[in-house]
């Protein structure tokens, strides 16, 4: 046995120390590799340099960056299989929002005419790279996203000016931004809410082509970063947050939800030590009025030549719908006669700080922007001094009882209907609602019908309604008048278009004229009118008329 145990011990003694060769070996191995990777690793960044390690942290998506952003894979599955349907409804939209700036320009500059001949956003969707949600105590849902967009988007306007026709192509968009989605307000009608205010949060990255008659103009040199840099600067300044690019999802309920509660009365008054934006003489300063949330143009004071502490003392009135969520923004520009016009400032006001009836001064420092870290904030652009009052229609007087109780507590004197001032008492909203019509025909076999209003001076009108002899507009329309209208009438006429032969023709289907004095003294009116000149046409009218 002394041998066999001396044997074995000799026999385990031999393969042990093979075995614990191997084994150090391997771990020698293992963890030598990974230091010169490690080291291999820093060697390769130290070459790249810093500017180039923050360049390539600065493409990495959000979600990379910030754990509080999300990845939404999915979402942007959803987007591209969408993104036919989406391009459809966009380019409509666009052509919509575009039409009352172009119609702004017509007749100026010896422009004739402006149309949009192409709206295609591509086949190419955008890609989202992260995705946060906000916490807001309003009726509403936002969300924070980043996006980034290579596309092969086709735009082409047609400018008529004198007798030559030039057509501008911008094509091949890209962008790059941190964008926020507001859902609101809350419905209870699917998709549950029916406007989305869509902002940016920061300056975007965009790129495009620009051409003029074929002539691709991003290649003279210097016009590149030129033209870049302008449509940056306008981009930012037009839906920068708060401002905000609203689109509206459901129409009925829109109309059910944002009625017109009152008028917002502006006087502005003054501005001081603005800032002097020409070279070889003092800014000619001007005001542009809007109220978010409204798809109204911008009002706009009258220009101040040449100087730099302007008064207007001018007075403007303004729809208010949402006085808890509405923002009053205030922008001043230097008018040019050629080019666009210079940003010189801006302020807002929420319509929530308001009280009813009760006039309010505010003298405020005018900003570049909102941003808190925008470095254009530390020039001083000068003060604006203006003067609001909030007047709700008497029959939406209830709803803001409990400001007004507050005022009464602290000064038993003051009252909605003691402090209203006399000068509002004539002031009022004349509501008309094209609903629809019926049995309206034309003489030459097309019925393309929409409806045209004149009142004092105003023409609005409806949209087209294709092929269809009973058409459903079930559109709104609002003016402000200073005095109740009992003395005039309102012209309502449906028309018919056709393009025939490459020549635009148009039919009288049928009129009639309302005498407003009815509507002023029973308040509302809703009922169908038979047409004139037309054998058996009828259509249907709401109106409405809310005094303050």
């Amino acid at each position: 046995m002394g041998y066999l145990d001396s044997f074995l011990g000799i026999l385990g003694f031999g393969i042990g120390i093979q075995i614990g060769i191997l084994l150090g070996f391997v771990f020698f191995f293992r963890f030598r590799l990974r230091d010169v990777d490690k080291e291999s690793n820093k060697k390769a960044l130290e070459k790249l340099g810093l500017r180039r390690i923050v360049d390539i942290i600065d493409e990495l998506p959000p979600w990379v960056m910030s754990p509080d952003y999300e990845r939404v894979d999915w979402f942007n599955k959803y987007v591209e299989d969408m993104w036919p349907f989406f391009d459809k409804a966009a380019s409509k939209i666009i052509r919509e929002s575009l039409e009352p700036t172009f119609a702004e320009y017509v007749g100026k500059y010896k422009i004739r005419s402006i149309r949009m001949n192409r709206v295609t956003l591509g086949s190419f969707p955008p890609k989202v790279h992260g995705v946060k949600a906000q916490e807001s105590k309003e009726n509403e849902l936002v969300i924070d996203l980043a996006f980034r967009w290579a596309g092969n988007s086709d735009i082409i306007v047609a400018i008529n000016i004198l007798c030559l026709k030039l057509e501008v192509q911008i094509v091949d968009i890209q962008m790059s931004a941190s964008m926020r989605l507001v859902l609101k307000p809350f419905v209870p009608t699917f998709p549950c809410f029916s406007c989305i205010a869509a902002s940016l949060l920061e300056k975007p990255e965009i790129d495009f082509g620009l051409k003029i008659l074929g002539a691709d103009l991003m290649s003279i040199p210097g016009l590149y970063h030129l033209a870049r840099e302008i449509v940056q600067r306008q981009v930012i300044k037009l839906y920068h947050w708060p401002q905000s690019f609203d689109v509206n999802i459901l129409d009925d309920t829109i109309e059910a939800m944002k009625k017109p509660v009152g008028i917002l009365h502006v006087k502005i008054v003054r501005a001081r030590n603005l800032l002097n934006m020409d070279f070889l003489s003092t800014s000619d300063p001007y005001v542009q009025l809007s109220l978010t949330g409204d798809r109204l143009l911008a009002k706009k004071s009258t220009v101040k030549m040449n100087n730099l502490n302007p008064e207007w003392n001018e007075d403007f009135k303004m729809i208010v719908k949402e006085p808890d969520s509405q923002v009053l923004q205030l922008q001043l520009f230097d008018w040019e006669q050629v080019g666009a016009h210079d940003y010189l400032g801006m302020q807002v006001v929420p319509l929530s700080s308001l009280t009813p009836y009760v006039t309010k001064e505010l003298t405020l420092d005018l900003v570049h922007s909102f941003d808190p870290n925008d470095r254009h904030n530390k020039k001083q652009r000068g003060q604006i001094m203006f003067v609001l009052t909030f007047v709700p229609f008497m029959e939406d007087s209830k709803k803001f009882s409990s400001k007004s109780l507050n005022l009464t507590e602290n000064n038993d004197d003051l009252s909605p209907e003691r402090n209203e001032p006399s000068s509002f008492s004539g002031s009022g909203l004349l509501q008309v609602t094209v609903i629809a019509a019926e049995n309206v025909e034309g003489k030459w076999n097309h019925t393309n019908p929409y409806a045209v209003i004149l009142f004092r001076g105003d023409r609005k009108k409806t949209k087209t309604t294709k092929k269809c002899r009973n058409p459903y507009w079930n559109e709104e329309f609002q003016f402000l008048q200073d005095e109740p209208p009992v003395k005039y009438q309102i012209h309502i006429q449906v028309m018919s278009k056709k393009r025939r032969l490459g020549f635009m023709t148009k039919e009288s289907l049928g009129y009639v004229d309302i005498n407003l004095g009815d509507v002023v003294y029973n308040g509302h009116i809703n009922e169908k009118f038979h047409l004139i000149d037309s054998s058996n046409g009828i259509i249907h009218l709401d109106l409405k008329w809310k005094v303050t």
